[in-house]
């Protein structure tokens, strides 16, 4: 099994920037994608952006396209979110996600952690 744990939330203002970190514990050797999701009050979970650990190839909402990145330290295991230019609406608990599978959906999630973005 794979644990999840998100850190680096908190309150910016709009145009502000903020670096979530994922730090994973476990048999992250099987971890083979990481996620980020978000979802906001009222609203549906949605996805924001992955990578491959292999190949290092990353994916992005277009809603976060240019403004967000994705990364990850396969050494260590941790993944990160840089978000820069943020916006009001970029508010909403964010949280990380690996897949251990060869395919499919992500297998393991984090709590989460609140990002709000004042106007």
């Amino acid at each position: 099994q794979v644990q999840l744990v998100e850190s680096g939330g908190g309150l910016v203002q709009a145009g502000g920037s903020l670096r979530l970190t994922c730090a994973a514990s476990g048999r992250t050797f099987l971890v083979n994608k990481m996620g980020w999701f978000r979802q906001a009050a009222g609203k549906e979970r949605e996805f924001v952006a992955s990578i491959l650990s292999g190949t290092g190839h990353t994916e992005y909402a277009d809603s976060v396209k240019g403004r967000f990145t994705i990364s990850r330290e396969n050494v260590k295991s941790t993944g990160f979110l840089q978000m820069n230019s943020l916006k009001p609406e970029d508010t909403a608990v964010y949280y990380c996600s690996a897949r251990t599978a060869t395919i499919g959906a992500y297998d393991a999630w984090g709590q989460g952690t609140q990002v709000t973005v004042s106007p």
